[in-house]
C-alpha cells in the first residue's frame, strides 16, 4: 500500500510575519502530519514596489523567510508576482508559476498536493498538477461563495474544482452552493473542522476577569476574527447602545488584528467614539490560539454577525471555553449552531433580531456543561481519520 505524502499548498498560513494566518489550516493539517508525511508550500504575493506602499501601509504584505520549521514540519513561501489592484485575476496563474521551482526541488517528497480555498490556491495547485503530473484535492472553506459572484474568478474557481481529484467541503452549505454552480456532488465530501480540547477549555471566570480589569459582575460580550467588514463587529457595534441602556456595566470585547483583507480598526474606533462606547468596547489586538482562551472564559456570550463563513472554527473555541453563541444565517453557521441549547442563528443584516437574540442571551440560565460536551464531541480526530481515509485511496489509485 502506498504511504500518501502530502504538499501542503496554501497562500494563508502562519509565519513568523503573520503568527495568525491560517492557524485553522494548521491545526487541521499538522494533526494529519502525525500520522503521513507533510509538507506546506505558502504562496507569498509581491510586486517590485510595494515596499514604497509600507510608507502609507506599514503592514501591507509582510515578507517571511523564505523557509521555517513549525513543529518539526517544512514550511516555504516562495513569491508570486500579484500587483494590488491590478491584474488580480491573473493571482492563480502567477502564484502558480511562482511555486513551479519550490515544487520540483521537493518533488521526490509528495505524491499528492492538497490545496486550501479554491481561488485562487485551488486553480494555481490544479496548474501545478497537471504540471508535474500530481493528483490535487482542494478543501472549500467559505471564499468560495463571494467569488463565484465574479464571473472570472467563478470560470477559474469552477476549473479548478473540475480539475481536482477530490474536493473537501467544511460545511454542506459550502458543498450545495459549489455544487448548484455546476461542481460533481460525488467528487465532494464534507469534513468540518474540529476542536483542540487540551488547547480550548475554560478558565475560571474571576480569575480572568480580575487578569483583564474587568467587572465580576458585568455582562460582557466578545467576537474573535480579522479585523475585516465581512466579520461584522461594526454590526455588533451597532446594537450596543440599546445593550448598554439594560446593562451599564457592559463590556464588548474585540479580540483581532489585521489581516491580507485589510484592517478596519480605525474605523471602528470611530463608530464606537461616535456611539460614546469607550468605556463599553476593548480592542485586545490578535491572541496567540494557545491564549484565547483568556478572553473566551472571561465572557458571557460570543457574538459573531459575519457575512459570510465556511466553518467557523472560532464557534467551537468559544464553545469549548463554555459559550453559547449568537450568529448570523450565512454559510455553515447553522450546521456549527445546529440547537437552540448551543446558541441562536440569526437572519443577516437584521439588527434587531441580532440585538434580541444578544438580549435572550444574556438572559438565558445555559447549560455549559452541555456546550462544553458538544465541542469535546467535535474534536480533530474524527475529521482526521477520514482526511487519511480519502488521502490514501488518492495515492492508491494514483500508484494502480
Amino acid at each position: 500500500m502506498t504511504t500518501p505524502r502530502l504538499l501542503v499548498f496554501s497562500s494563508l498560513f502562519p509565519s513568523d510575519k503573520r503568527p495568525n494566518a491560517g492557524v485553522f489550516i494548521r491545526e487541521r493539517m499538522f494533526r494529519v502530519a502525525q500520522q503521513i508525511p507533510v509538507i506546506v508550500v505558502s504562496p507569498v504575493p509581491w510586486f517590485p514596489f510595494q515596499e514604497i506602499l509600507r510608507y502609507w501601509r506599514p503592514h501591507f504584505r509582510p515578507q517571511p523567510n523564505y523557509y521555517e520549521v513549525q513543529q518539526g514540519v517544512q514550511v516555504y513561501f516562495p513569491r508570486f508576482l500579484s500587483v494590488p489592484g491590478l491584474l488580480k485575476s491573473c493571482d492563480g496563474f502567477f502564484m502558480a508559476l511562482g511555486s513551479l521551482p519550490t515544487l520540483i526541488k521537493l518533488r521526490k517528497q509528495f505524491n499528492i498536493i492538497d490545496a486550501h480555498f479554491a481561488y485562487p490556491d485551488g486553480y494555481a495547485a490544479t496548474l501545478l498538477g497537471k504540471w508535474l503530473k500530481i493528483p490535487v484535492t482542494i478543501t472549500l472553506r467559505g471564499t468560495e461563495v463571494p467569488l463565484s459572484k465574479m464571473p472570472g474568478r467563478k470560470k477559474r474557481l469552477m476549473t479548478a474544482l473540475k480539475n481536482s481529484a477530490r474536493i473537501f467541503s467544511v460545511s454542506g452549505s459550502l458543498k450545495n452552493h459549489v455544487v448548484a454552480l455546476g461542481a460533481l456532488s460525488d467528487k465532494i465530501r464534507v469534513i468540518g473542522n474540529g476542536i483542540d480540547v487540551v488547547k480550548f477549555y475554560p478558565l475560571t471566570k474571576t480569575f480572568v476577569r480580575a487578569e483583564l480589569n474587568i467587572p465580576e459582575d458585568a455582562k460582557v460580550l466578545v467576537s474573535v476574527g480579522a479585523l475585516v467588514d465581512r466579520k461584522g463587529f461594526h454590526r455588533v457595534i451597532e446594537v450596543l447602545p440599546a445593550l448598554v441602556d439594560k446593562y451599564s456595566e457592559l463590556i464588548y470585547l474585540i479580540v483581532g488584528g489585521d489581516s491580507p483583507e485589510g484592517d478596519i480598526r480605525e474605523r471602528l474606533a470611530q463608530q464606537v467614539k461616535m456611539l460614546k462606547l469607550e468605556k463599553h468596547v476593548r480592542f485586545l489586538g490578535a491572541y496567540p490560539s494557545e491564549k484565547l482562551k483568556i478572553p473566551l472564559s472571561a465572557a458571557d456570550l460570543f457574538v459573531l454577525a459575519t457575512a459570510n463563513e465556511g466553518w467557523a472554527n472560532v464557534f467551537l473555541e468559544a464553545m469549548a471555553c463554555g459559550l453559547p453563541v449568537i450568529t448570523t444565517e450565512v454559510g455553515g453557521n447553522k450546521e456549527v449552531v445546529n440547537d437552540p441549547s448551543l446558541g441562536a442563528v440569526v437572519p443577516f443584516g437584521d439588527s434587531e433580531s441580532l440585538l434580541a437574540a444578544i438580549f435572550q442571551g444574556l438572559e438565558t440560565a445555559w447549560d455549559r456543561p452541555l456546550i462544553i460536551q458538544y465541542a469535546r464531541e467535535n474534536s480533530w480526530d474524527s475529521r482526521v481519520k477520514i482526511l487519511m481515509e480519502e488521502f490514501q485511496q488518492i495515492a492508491s489509485r494514483k500508484n494502480t
